[in-house]
């Protein structure tokens, strides 16, 4: 099993744990401490969605900095059983919840908007281009969207970014609606 480690909040330095698959790239410590003081590190009351989930760290991270509820959304079988094991681990109770399947089916049915979403999708596979046109549904009109790509993105729809940085190949960028930019 591989690990990484919840960096802040209530449970800091609580291991999370998953198993090898070739397309989960955990976000980095030094990454998401970034992410969270790009956000602000207490969440109290947001609501996020962690789209292509992989590890979970960024939506175990978000919900030990306070967020109200945190949905974790993931396809692979071996992957989505260690976040279930995580969240019992760390007794998310109704904070987290995790969902199995397509990310992209979650995205077109969800009928409640997030105030921050985090997309890490696989590389060179088109995600970005079909997860834009869901962006609307997804996101508050002031609703913060995380994500990271193989290649820089200047705008995602209406979506434009704000703050960008770069670790190893990663691009990882925040973006906002331009008239919240």
């Amino acid at each position: 099993m591989n690990q990484v480690r919840i960096i802040g909040g209530q449970w800091r330095r609580q291991v999370l744990r998953f198993p090898d698959s070739e397309a989960l790239r955990p976000t980095p410590d030094r990454v998401r401490e970034t992410l969270f003081n790009w956000l602000g590190q207490d969440l109290s009351g947001q609501t996020c969605l962690d789209l292509f989930a992989g590890s979970g760290a960024l939506g175990f991270e978000a919900a030990s900095r306070g967020a109200e509820k945190v949905v974790l959304v993931e396809q692979a079988p071996r992957v989505l059983a260690a976040l279930k094991d995580n969240a019992q681990r760390l007794q998310c109770g109704n904070t987290v919840e995790i969902v199995g399947g397509d990310a992209l089916k979650f995205a077109a049915s969800c009928r409640q908007p997030f105030d921050v979403l985090f997309a890490d999708p696989p590389y060179k596979q088109g995600w970005l281009a079909r997860l834009e046109p869901l962006l609307p549904g997804l996101l508050a009109g002031d609703g913060a969207l995380y994500l990271e790509a193989e290649a820089p993105v200047v705008a995602l729809g209406a979506w434009k970014t704000v703050r960008q940085g770069r670790a190893g190949q990663v691009y990882f960028h925040l973006l906002r609606q331009e008239s919240n930019a």
